[in-house]
């Protein structure tokens, strides 16, 4: 390419559609929905604003998410043209350098968003941002070990849009159940993590990036996930019934045990059926999250 063609590339404006799939609108459910959960946990003794909801699930879905996806995608565009060559960086249908400077927008945006959260929801939001851009990007790259990255990405999708949805509603720092199982159930989606990065095994393993799948094969990955998804929520159920609530502890034992059902079909074959339990135990797995937000309703103070 010559350097006229490359100037000419780097300024032209990209494909809408293109910046929409590098932001990945179907990532931003997990955060999202944690934030919901944070916000059930504190309505059952506090009103909620409407403006504070709507801002709230943008802040953590198409922003903060959407930055980290972005980032992820610039720096990981030379994994991508291995593993991916039709997502929008290494198909060219970003050009330039236009992946890196909508990652810096975003993040931006992000912040931006943040402020009418208070010192609480907008920490996190940096938070949230700096393990963001410390899991893809150089010197720190955390995605290039396993146990370090899921748990940055584990952290954002769940423990932090959850006290943030609490505290937004509340304006005060989460009270220790809370926190419990928001950092559970944050614990138990560093297994989702691991799942996740089935699909990009054979590059991983090409550019020396240390994912979970690729360091410990696929079938001992796929048990480490399992336990590792299985072992909070049994800490849940046994945290719901010592605070009183039996029924709620019954209702996550339900759903965990329709996830272990599932979890057996996957260590079948989990290179194949990693996708399908992220269709199947994921939803169960989110479903508890959601009854233990009503469970918290009766346990925070007023």
């Amino acid at each position: 390419m010559s350097r006229l063609a490359a100037a000419k590339s780097a300024v032209a404006v990209p494909d809408p559609l293109a910046v929409l799939e590098l932001l990945k609108p179907i990532t931003w459910f997990p955060p999202m929905w944690a934030f919901g959960c944070g916000i059930v946990s504190a309505t059952g003794n506090h009103a909620v604003a409407w403006w504070q909801v709507a801002l709230g699930v943008a802040l953590c879905g198409p922003l903060v998410c959407g930055t980290s996806q972005a980032v992820n995608d610039w720096f990981d565009r030379h994994v991508d043209a291995l593993n991916e060559p039709q997502r929008p960086i290494p198909s060219g249908r970003l050009p330039g350098q236009w992946g890196l400077y909508i990652a810096c927008a975003w993040t931006a945006l992000s912040l931006l968003a943040a402020l009418p959260f208070g010192a609480f929801g907008f920490g996190a939001t940096v938070v949230g941002l700096a393990l963001a851009w410390a899991y893809s990007a150089p010197p720190v790259r955390l995605k290039r070990n396993g146990w370090w990255g899921n748990s940055a990405v584990a952290a954002c999708y769940e423990g932090l849009p959850w006290v943030t949805g609490y505290t937004v509603v509340t304006g005060s720092v989460p009270p220790l159940p809370v926190l419990l199982l928001a950092g559970l159930y944050s614990a138990g989606c560093h297994g989702i993590m691991t799942l996740n990065d089935f699909k990009s095994v054979a590059g991983d393993l090409h550019m020396g990036v240390g994912s979970l799948p690729a360091r410990l094969g696929p079938e001992r990955a796929a048990r480490v996930a399992c336990v590792v998804m299985a072992v909070p929520q049994v800490v849940v159920i046994g945290l719901l019934w010592h605070w009183g609530l039996p029924r709620h502890a019954l209702g996550v034992g339900v759903l965990l045990l329709a996830q272990l059902a599932a979890m057996l079909r996957l260590l079948g074959n989990p290179r194949a059926l990693a996708p399908w339990y992220n269709g199947t135990g994921v939803t169960l797995y989110v479903l508890g999250m959601l009854l233990c937000g009503f469970a918290l309703r009766q346990l925070v103070p007023a």
